[in-house]
C-alpha cells in the first residue's frame, strides 16, 4: 500500500493511505536513507509504501520503503550535534511567522531559516504577525524589516490572526499545496492555523511575560488536511536552526544579494570577510546590502567549525 506520513512520534508513524484511511505504522529493523545522516529515518510528509498486519483488534502497518524526496528541511539534533533531525519532507512552501517583540524574532533567526530553506529548495513566505498589537513606532520597525526581505524578493505579508481578510489571504496561498508553518514558540502559528481551519483545534498558549517567549504547545511535527485541498505541517517552536552541510565558500550563495554581487569581487572564492575589493562589503557600505543580512552571514560563517577553512 502507498501512503503519506502525517505524524512521527518516535517509533510509530501515522500514515494516510491512498484510500484516505489512517494507520499506525512502524518500521522494521534499521532504516537508512542514502546520503542523509539523521536521527529520524522517516519524517512527516514522506511518501511511503507499507504492508498491513493485525495486532489484536487493530490493523496496523509496517513501513518498508520511502519514495525519493522532492526536498526536506532539517535542524541539528538536540542530542547529537553531529547529526541532523529531519523536520518535514516534500514541502511545497514554508511559512515563517515573525513577531517583533512578543516574542522577539531576530534577523539572524530569519536569515538562518532562509538559508536552510534555500539550501533544500523550499520556497519561503514571511508572515509578520500580530500587526494589531504594535504601536506606530513598532509598525515602522516591522515595515523596515519587510523592506529588507522584499528587496531580495521574498514574499512578505503583514498580518493579524484576528483579521479575517488576512486569514483568507493566507488560506488562498495554501490552496492545493503542502505548507510548513514554523517560527518561535508564541508567534501565533497555532492561532493562525485555527483561524484558517477552526476544526483543527490546535493548542495555543500565552507568552511568558518574564522571558517574552512562548510555551511549547507543539511537541512534534504533524500534518493536517484542510478543506481547500491543502495540507499543513505544524512544527515545534524552533529556538535555532542549525545550518548543516554547507561549506564556507558556498554559504554566500544562499544570500541572494551576495550571489548577485559576488561576480564583482576581486577574488572568485571571496568569503566577503577580509578580502580586498569585495563587492559584498562595498554593498554594505553603500547601502545596497542590509547590514543585518551581512551580520547574519558573518555569524553563520563563524559559529561552527563547519564553515571555517
Amino acid at each position: 500500500m502507498h501512503g503519506i506520513v502525517y505524524r512521527s512520534t518516535g517509533s510509530w508513524y501515522l500514515v494516510k493511505s491512498t484510500e484516505d484511511i489512517f494507520y499506525s505504522c512502524r518500521i522494521k529493523g534499521k532504516f537508512r536513507i542514502q546520503g542523509i545522516k539523521s536521527t529520524n529515518p522517516i519524517a512527516v510528509g514522506d511518501r511511503v509504501t507499507f504492508t498491513l498486519f493485525d495486532e489484536g483488534d487493530e490493523t496496523k502497518g509496517t513501513i518498508n520503503h520511502i519514495e525519493p524526496r522532492d526536498n526536506y528541511i532539517v535542524r541539528r539534533s538536540v542530542n547529537l550535534s553531529k547529526q541532523t533531525h529531519i523536520i518535514a519532507a516534500n514541502i511545497d512552501q514554508a511559512f515563517l511567522l515573525i513577531t517583533l517583540n512578543n516574542p522577539p524574532t531576530f534577523h539572524a533567526f530569519i536569515d538562518r531559516f532562509l538559508v536552510t530553506a534555500s539550501a533544500y529548495q523550499i520556497p519561503v513566505v514571511l508572515l509578520f504577525n500580530k500587526s494589531d498589537t504594535y504601536t506606530k513606532e513598532e509598525l515602522r520597525e516591522v515595515e523596515e524589516m519587510i523592506d529588507i526581505y522584499e528587496s531580495v524578493d521574498y514574499p512578505c505579508h503583514l498580518i493579524s490572526c484576528k483579521n479575517e481578510k488576512d486569514v483568507t489571504q493566507i488560506a488562498k496561498l495554501m490552496q492545493g499545496k503542502s505548507s510548513m508553518f514554523s517560527g518561535h514558540s508564541g508567534v501565533g502559528k497555532s492561532t493562525l492555523l485555527n483561524a484558517i481551519s477552526p476544526s483543527l483545534q490546535l493548542r495555543t498558549s500565552e507568552i511568558s511575560e518574564q522571558h517574552k517567549q512562548g510555551q511549547h504547545t507543539t511537541t512534534y511535527a504533524e500534518m493536517f488536511d484542510l478543506d481547500n485541498n491543502a495540507r499543513i505541517i505544524d512544527t515545534p517552536g524552533i529556538k535555532g536552526f542549525g545550518v548543516v552541510d554547507i561549506q564556507a565558500e558556498e554559504l554566500g550563495n544562499y544570500f541572494r544579494e551576495f550571489y548577485s554581487a559576488k561576480s564583482n569581487c576581486k577574488f572568485h572564492n571571496c568569503l566577503h570577510i577580509d578580502e580586498p575589493n569585495c563587492a559584498v562589503k562595498e554593498g554594505v557600505s553603500n547601502g545596497t546590502i542590509a547590514p543585518s543580512r551581512y551580520e547574519s552571514y558573518v555569524q553563520l560563517l563563524d559559529e561552527d567549525n563547519t564553515y571555517r577553512k
